[in-house]
């Protein structure tokens, strides 16, 4: 009996070996642990890595089918309550007698907490400890780098039309302060609306778009300083637009590859010399024997 992140009591059996995942994030970390043996299914929208597009899909996030994910046999179901996963699904799941652990990361913190919960409920504690004190070592070392630097304000564009920005106690706005960034916008809101007005009187230093908004941040800067309110933005004015990798919107290892971007994109002086975007570095989702040390890619 276990208690998952979201405070339910959940039964799930003492070996795990099939896993249906109802999150990206949560795919994204089972191949990054070298668990994807036991991934029965996900869901339509696991994209990352590319293999994961290749296991039996149960349908939507938001609306899963459960008789699809009954149909694959699962020992224990993953899902995600920080906005990707319904509890009505996690009820009705339970009520068919299926163990449902929901995880709910809300800091970076939290993700880690999350990947070690998860893999101790696979049986791959080792391997949980082993990534996460990888993940880890990487985002001091970028804190080194980045202790003497004020924070950059900026506006996170969740969505543009509307304008839809993150709230202080979302995952996105922690993985921020990582990069040496906070956002301009301050709401209790986990997705507050905005209106354009109220950006250009707040004057963010950077906007921040990910990388399904735009090509380059060439084409966006273009593209904004020919559109109303937007060009009246300091930031757009001097170029100061960002587009940072999709990764930033998921709560899984290659949150990292994208915080460690963003520090970067927003301060290259703490970096000379190296690739501003952070490519030469290795990925994220390394898969580790924690038996063996020995390393191999898991894209």
């Amino acid at each position: 009996m276990v208690t998952d992140e979201t405070g339910r009591r959940v039964l799930v059996p003492f070996k795990v070996n099939r896993i249906v995942s109802l999150a990206p994030n949560i795919t994204e970390t089972i191949y990054a642990l070298g668990l994807e043996e036991k991934l029965a299914g996900d869901t339509d929208y696991c994209d990352t890595p590319a293999a994961a597009k290749l296991k039996p899909h149960v349908g939507s996030m938001l609306n899963p089918s459960l008789e699809a994910i009954v149909a694959l046999h699962p020992d224990l179901v993953l899902a995600a309550a920080n906005s990707a996963n319904r509890r009505e699904t996690v009820d009705a799941l339970a009520r068919l007698g299926v163990a449902v652990y929901a995880t709910d990361s809300r800091t970076v913190g939290g993700m880690f907490e999350s990947i070690a919960h998860i893999s101790s409920l696979a049986g791959a504690a080792q391997q949980g400890t082993a990534l996460v004190t990888r993940l880890q070592a990487r985002l001091n070392a970028l804190q080194t780098r980045l202790a003497e630097r004020p924070l950059i304000h900026v506006l996170f564009v969740v969505w543009e039309d509307p304008l839809i920005t993150i709230g202080q106690n979302t995952f996105i706005a922690d993985a921020l302060r990582w990069s040496g960034a906070e956002s301009v916008v301050i709401a209790k809101q986990d997705w507050p609306q905005l209106a354009l007005e109220e950006v250009v009187r707040l004057q963010p230093e950077y906007i921040v778009f990910t990388g399904k908004h735009s090509e380059s941040s060439g084409t966006q800067v273009s593209d904004l300083r020919s559109r109303p309110m937007w060009k009246d933005l300091r930031a757009v004015e001097l170029g100061h637009v960002v587009n940072v990798s999709e990764e930033i919107d998921r709560p899984a290892p290659g949150l990292i590859d994208a915080i460690e971007e963003l520090a970067h994109r927003l301060h290259p002086d703490a970096f000379p010399g190296e690739n501003t975007s952070a490519m030469n570095r290795p990925p994220a989702h390394i898969r580790v024997d924690a038996s063996e040390e020995n390393y191999s890619c898991a894209r």
